[in-house]
């Protein structure tokens, strides 16, 4: 009968790893007396983590002793002690390739259930000193898994494991856990899993992206680790476009009309894509930045809105020098922030330039004479700030089950409220509360970080599904760096040290171009020398966190990935550049 061998527990701590404070768990230490495991952990443990770990689907981690002896034998070793892998229960039996989602087991006086494998994870490469541990564990198939606690009780070193309840459906930990992580996701197992409900809802979810894609074709890439799955990119690199038509949007913002020189067509571009523009400067290396669509493509053109920012080499550029029949570089769009399909109710909000994507998704909706119930809350200082202003109104003018709120915080004197706008403030909380918006409706939000951060917030402690709002950032997004503090205000700058003599890296939403340095292993490890701001997890080509669009250029990974990225996408974790490269960064 399988038995518990060692009960584990361990509190956070702050570490230093490579010149970075982690705060971590993941050292766990044996104890003998009994303890409550308890719906969120057993006493005495914790989590560095919340967001990646803990909860009640992850209350408990367990490993098997067999899967220490294989890791012992694969990597030579002798020197590991219970809680080696930051496990709570280190049992005999329980093997990942007979274990069931949903299996349910008493343990002393504790009743448990099997809610999903391990979740990866970095740290315990740290733990482990082995930076690739966390993507040996799933392609090896030995990630562990944790269990939820269905019955508080006292557990303790040495009680036998009684299995109580088996699982529907009989899906083992090894087959889930490379069900999503692996390239193979068929679409009859990835059923069964959706239908388990012992399965923790995020794993569903993802399996339900994944089955998606299978069905739609689409099934070239993760669909299930993707933040949001989005189409192959029409071309790779730029292509040459003219500007064909320039116009004043608002005292600030310029539109610009964009064809491409070849004549040929353009492809499908989703509403709130962007797009990435190369400008040429004599002697000088190209601007790059990102901009966002404001309009869907027309007759085989692209249209994109520039606010004049303070110091702005790009924008300035493009307002002071820029003129119709120059030629630029486009790369072709992407994106994820795109409008919702469906039926339901749609709000989208925005302030100051951040209309341009949720422009473009206005646009598409009254092209299409939608039925949907449409919101479109819009802020800006004042008339004079507001751009592509009467072109709003008229799209709103012509939809059926549109409501629009404008609101201006110091309205100009040749601003009438009730015409040019409804309310003298600012757009934020208490407006959107006051407005009794549905609560089944998809959120599109874009402007400044703390406007979208703040209402983003708002909107789910009001009971607004998370998978229902999305948000885009202008400039770089904000870093997924789960266990350190993210340093803001840094900005992005050369490596330290000398510099590289290798192909050109260039962050194009931090305007950054550095040559390559051999003495970083990864474009990830290089750009947090430039301060540049990036998302990860695993660092192992695992979780698909730090997937960026890669907008040119060949990379070469080391170690593979587990499964591929989307074309057009590069895994910075894991791969360095072979020539000059444009990252999405």
């Amino acid at each position: 009968m399988p038995r518990l061998l060692s009960l584990n527990v361990g509190l956070p701590r702050t570490i230093s790893w490579h010149g970075k404070q982690v705060r971590t768990a993941i050292w766990k230490e044996p104890v003998t007396e009994p303890r409550m495991a308890r719906h969120l952990n057993i006493d005495g443990d914790g989590q560095g983590d919340l967001a990646g770990h803990g909860g009640e689907n992850r209350a408990v981690y367990v490993y098997q002793i067999e899967s220490y002896e294989y890791w012992q034998r694969f990597l030579g070793r002798r020197d590991f002690v219970f809680g080696q892998f930051g496990e709570n229960l280190t049992v005999e039996g329980l093997s990942d390739a007979e274990t069931c989602i949903g299996d349910r087991f008493r343990i002393g006086k504790a009743l448990f259930e099997v809610s999903q494998p391990r979740v990866t994870c970095y740290r315990l490469g740290i733990r482990m000193e082995v930076s690739e541990m966390a993507a040996l564990l799933v392609a090896h198939g030995r990630p562990g898994f944790y269990m939820r606690v269905l019955e508080e009780g006292l557990v303790q070193s040495g009680d036998t494991i009684e299995m109580v309840a088996a699982g529907s459906h009989r899906l083992t930990i090894s087959e889930v856990d490379a069900l999503l992580y692996k390239p193979d996701h068929p679409i009859d197992r990835l059923e069964l899993a959706i239908d388990n409900p012992a399965l923790s809802l995020g794993w569903r979810r993802s399996f339900e992206k994944l089955k998606e894609a299978g069905l739609s074709g689409n099934s070239g890439a993760n669909a299930g680790l993707a933040a949001n799955p989005q189409p192959d990119p029409t071309w790779v690199g730029f292509r040459e476009f003219r500007v064909s038509r320039k116009t004043p949007a608002s005292s600030d913002v310029v539109s610009l009309e964009l064809e491409p020189i070849d004549g040929l067509s353009i492809g499908e571009a989703l509403p709130g894509q962007f797009v990435v523009i190369e400008l040429r400067r004599t002697g000088s290396l190209p601007l790059l930045r990102s901009y966002s669509l404001s309009s869907r493509p027309d007759g085989g053109r692209l249209s994109i809105g520039v606010k004049r920012e303070v110091g702005g080499s790009a924008s300035g550029y493009i307002h002071d020098k820029l003129a119709v029949g120059d030629v630029i570089g486009l790369s072709a769009p992407r994106g994820a922030f795109v409008l919702p399909q469906g039926d339901g109710p749609v709000v989208l909000m925005s302030a100051g330039i951040g209309v341009t994507p949720v422009l473009a998704m206005l646009d598409a909706l009254a092209a299409e004479e939608a039925k949907r119930e449409v919101w479109w809350l819009y802020g800006a200082r004042s008339g004079l700030q507001h751009p592509f202003g009467d072109r709003t109104r008229r799209l709103l003018s012509a939809m059926s089950h549109a409501h629009s709120v404008i609101c201006y915080s110091s309205p100009a004197s040749a601003d009438v409220i009730g015409r040019d706008y409804d309310r003298r403030s600012r757009l934020n909380s208490d407006v959107v509360e006051s407005l009794s918006l549905p609560i089944d409706a998809d959120y599109c939000i874009c402007g400044p970080s703390g406007f979208m951060s703040d209402l983003t917030e708002f909107l789910r402690t009001s009971g607004i599904d998370a998978s229902r709002i999305q948000t885009e950032a202008f400039g770089p997004e904000h870093s997924i760096t789960p266990g350190i503090a993210a340093i803001e205000g840094r900005r992005p700058h050369q490596p330290p040290g000398d510099r590289g003599a290798g192909p050109l890296v260039a962050f194009a939403r931090s305007g950054l171009t550095v040559a390559w340095s051999s003495n970083f292993d990864s474009l990830l490890n290089f750009a947090e020398a430039c301060d540049v701001p990036v998302r990860w997890s695993c660092r192992t080509g695992v979780c698909h966190t730090c997937e960026t669009a890669m907008i040119s250029g060949d990379v070469a990974y080391e170690p593979q990935p587990l499964d591929k990225a989307s074309k057009g996408n590069v895994l910075i974790c894991c791969s360095k550049p072979k020539n000059d490269i444009i990252l999405d960064l």
